[in-house]
């Protein structure tokens, strides 16, 4: 797949300022890394992203995968004129995380005018798949 990224030169640490004061920073998601086509992120497995049996909620798991194919949603579209909304989301849990960190992936199944739809992986520190998400976000026009 081609770059797909609307804006050139995007800078990661630019774009974790748009996060400060929100769930995202509140929990510990970091913008990782940046391809011609996926964009990546890391959660802390911790206090912040426990369920009581203090295993990775599934809900926490959920927020990353909304919060990188979010982003990367809206990195392909002119953000002046359009933004793109969370529509659905599903996730199949396959493994739980105890300890260190998480890594999400968002690759895009689909890039259209009016819908988007992102596949999200989750891997542990093992680099072993713990969750699989997929995002349908809506590209709605700027009120």
């Amino acid at each position: 797949m081609s770059k797909i990224w609307f804006h050139e030169n995007l800078d990661l640490k630019e774009m974790r300022k748009y996060s400060e004061n929100t769930l995202v920073s509140h929990i510990g998601i970091e913008l990782t890394r940046l391809t011609d086509d996926t964009l990546e992120g890391t959660m802390p497995v911790d206090e912040r992203t426990f369920q009581p049996a203090r295993l990775l909620h599934g809900g926490a798991s959920c927020v990353l995968a909304e919060t990188l194919g979010s982003i990367a949603a809206n990195l392909c579209i002119d953000t002046s004129e359009k933004m793109a909304v969370g529509q659905h989301i599903e996730a199949t849990h396959v493994r739980s995380a105890t300890k260190g960190h998480v890594r999400g992936v968002a690759k895009p199944i689909y890039l259209g005018r009016t819908s988007q739809t992102w596949r999200i992986e989750i891997y542990n520190d093992d680099n072993k798949l713990i969750c699989d998400s997929k995002i349908v976000m809506a590209i709605v026009n700027k009120r």
